[in-house]
Parts: structure tokens; C-alpha cells; sequence
């Protein structure tokens, strides 16, 4: 993904933040975001039934730790939808939200354009739900009813993707999957 250069987002945005926080067993606020693919996307609506895996980012430096988990998740052969979730707060970039998009299209092939939802008008539901300080991405497993059953933000690390696995496995198993 790629985003507009950190010092003008911070003055585009403004500086609040919201402390971190683990919404674990708490349901996933309703959301609207358009994938890159120019899809328009319900969140946790449209990922109702099955579960699903959220990477939230907040910020542009956030990508390096994104590409982590998405390659390790890979790797371990996780059945899990994936979605990149870019969140841009503010009411300028949803002026520039377009060539925001545009530039991220620039560095993701045309095939995973649907795995990347940006979230711009309810961008701050998700940054009070979860927090928005620091830069690691917020990785959220929702069960299908959009409940969150496993929450992290302390960065990539193959201890934590494993109990993720196991998390994800136990979760397809109650849903029926």
C-alpha cells in the first residue's frame, strides 16, 4: 500500500489519537470502505457467516509490518479470508482519496486489489475501537458474526501467528467450516 508522506497526512489529519485497546469478544463496528478493485465493502457485514482476518493500518509505515503477517499467514496455510485495511482519517484525505488509492494500486498486482479495503468517512469508528497509536497493524480475527476472538498489535512475531492459527482453525471449526 502506499500512502500520501507521513508529515503531510499528519497535517492534513490533525494530531488525535486514540489509545490502544483489545476489543477481543467485542463485535467489529459497522463500517463502509471501497476495495481497491472499486468495490464498495460492508465491514463485518459482508464477511458475515465465515471468519475472516483483518490487518489494519493506520499508518503508511504500518505496510512493513502488514507484509509480515500476510506472508507468514501464507506460509502457515491459514483457510482465513484475508483483508488489508487501510484506515485514513480526516476529512482532506477523503478529498485526495482517489489518488491515495490510485498510488497503493501503483505497488499491489491488479489480482489482489480486492483484498484491500480502504476506510476513509468511518475511519475513526475502527482508530476508537482498536486504538491508533504506534505504528504495527492491528490484526483482528472475526468470527462470522463479526466478534472479535483473537486481537493484536505488538508486531509480527511466529509465536503469535501460531496461536493466530490455532485461533483461526478453532473458529472454522464452530462456524462449520
Amino acid at each position: 500500500m502506499r500512502f500520501l508522506p507521513t508529515s503531510l497526512l499528519a497535517l492534513l489529519v490533525g494530531c488525535s489519537s486514540h489509545p490502544a485497546r483489545d476489543p477481543s469478544g467485542e463485535t467489529f463496528p459497522s463500517v463502509a470502505g471501497e476495495s481497491l478493485d472499486k468495490k464498495r465493502v460492508a465491514l463485518p457485514g459482508d464477511l458475515a457467516g465465515s471468519p475472516a482476518l483483518l490487518l489494519v493500518a493506520y499508518k503508511q509505515k504500518t505496510q512493513f509490518d502488514v507484509d509480515r503477517w500476510v506472508l507468514g499467514i501464507l506460509q502457515a496455510g491459514m483457510d482465513v479470508r484475508i483483508l488489508e485495511v487501510p484506515t485514513i482519517r480526516g476529512w482532506a484525505p477523503r478529498l485526495f482519496a482517489a489518488g491515495i488509492d490510485e498510488g497503493m494500486r501503483e505497488g499491489i498486482p491488479p489480482p489482489e486489489w480486492g483484498s484491500v479495503v480502504t476506510v476513509y468517512g468511518d475511519a475513526v469508528k475502527i482508530a476508537r475501537f482498536t486504538g491508533d497509536e504506534g505504528r504495527n497493524a492491528r490484526v483482528l480475527l472475526l468470527d462470522g458474526d463479526g466478534r472479535v476472538v483473537f486481537f493484536h498489535d505488538k508486531g509480527y512475531s511466529p509465536a503469535t501467528l501460531l496461536r493466530l492459527k490455532d485461533a483461526a482453525a478453532a473458529c472454522r471449526r464452530a462456524h462449520g467450516g
